[in-house]
């Protein structure tokens, strides 16, 4: 069975969102290979609406000569959750129907590398809720933002996760794979 592996820039105070205004300063070599690691193990992504709009509306216009990154974002198949959307346009982006804890199984059950997710925290939280989210890495910057939307908001339910990896980068980035701890 393919694994769900989601991926974030988180800070230190638990901010995820909008990692363009403060992760940057810590991009070095050390987390490019890392990053590519991770893209590297994946043959699909699976967004949430938020995350699918906002890449939806940026990787169809750049270009892939200037960044081979384009082509991967571009050419990876690409499932949707939304409640919301009534289609998606974006070459190989598929909307998943029906109950999300099945749509998310069969993509699972389906043959191939991981399934990556990047960004999406609301997402994220309902599938750990589910018990569908087999890693969660985090890339801690040292840095506390101070504001903007968290991975954990105050009120999220509790979630048990083991570190199974761990490497510190030379920016003072953390690199730390979880998965999540089976009730019982």
């Amino acid at each position: 069975m393919r694994k769900l592996v989601s991926s974030f820039f988180i800070s230190l105070d638990g901010v995820v969102e909008s990692p363009d205004k403060w992760h940057f300063p810590f991009f070095n070599d050390e987390m490019g290979a890392a990053v590519g690691d991770a893209i590297g193990a994946s043959d699909s992504l699976l967004l949430g609406r938020r995350g699918y709009e906002e890449w939806a509306a940026f990787w169809p216009s750049q270009d892939p000569a200037a960044d081979p990154f384009v082509s991967f974002m571009n050419d990876t198949p690409k499932y949707v959750a939304s409640t919301t959307l009534t289609e998606v346009d974006w070459q190989n982006s598929t909307l998943l129907e029906g109950d999300l804890t099945d749509a998310v199984n069969e993509l699972k059950a389906k043959p191939g590398k991981n399934i990556g997710m990047s960004g999406s925290a609301t997402l994220v939280r309902s599938l750990l809720e589910r018990g569908l989210v087999d890693e969660l890495r985090l890339l801690v910057h040292p840095l506390v933002v101070g504001q903007g939307a968290k991975l954990f908001p105050d009120g999220s339910p509790p979630v048990s996760l083991e570190l199974v990896d761990s490497r510190a980068f030379a920016t003072g980035v953390l690199d730390l794979t979880y998965r999540p701890v089976a009730e019982g």
